[in-house]
C-alpha cells in the first residue's frame, strides 16, 4: 500500500484517537476546572498528530524524522501529564492505564518509523 497523505499513516490515526481520548478525560467535572492543565494536556496530545502530519508533508525523510522526534517528545509529555492527572484524582487507574498503553504503543511505532526512514534509500516523503 502506498501512503500518499498523512491520513494514511496508522501512527497519525492512533495519535488522533489518543487526542480524542485525552479530550474526553479533560471534560470530567473536576478536571475541566483546571483550565491551565486542561490546555497543557490537550495541547501535548494534539501536538503528536500535528507533528506527524507536518513532518510527512515536508520535503524529505530528514525533516520527517525531525518532526517525528518532536511528536515523540509530545507523546512523552502527554504520558507524564497523565500521571499528574491521576495524582490529582482527575482520572482513575483504568483511565491512566489506557493513556499509558496508547502512549507506549505510539512511542514504539514512531521510533520504528524513524528507524525505517533513516535506513530507507528513498528520501522523499511518500513511501510504500
Amino acid at each position: 500500500m502506498k501512503i500518499e497523505c498523512f491520513e494514511d499513516l496508522e501512527i497519525w490515526k492512533e495519535a488522533r484517537e489518543l487526542s480524542k481520548f485525552v479530550r474526553s478525560l479533560t471534560q470530567k467535572i473536576e478536571f475541566s476546572k483546571d483550565f491551565k492543565f486542561v490546555g497543557q494536556i490537550n495541547s501535548s496530545s494534539g501536538s503528536i498528530m500535528d507533528n506527524i502530519a507536518e513532518g510527512f508533508d515536508r520535503d524529505g525523510n530528514k525533516e520527517f524524522i525531525q518532526f517525528l522526534s518532536i511528536a515523540r517528545g509530545s507523546n512523552a509529555e502527554t504520558r507524564s501529564q497523565a500521571y499528574r492527572a491521576f495524582d490529582f484524582s482527575y482520572i482513575n487507574q483504568t483511565e491512566l492505564e489506557e493513556v499509558l498503553t496508547r502512549t507506549e504503543r505510539l512511542r514504539t511505532k514512531i521510533k520504528s518509523l524513524m528507524i525505517y526512514l533513516k535506513n530507507s534509500e528513498r528520501k522523499g516523503n511518500k513511501f510504500s
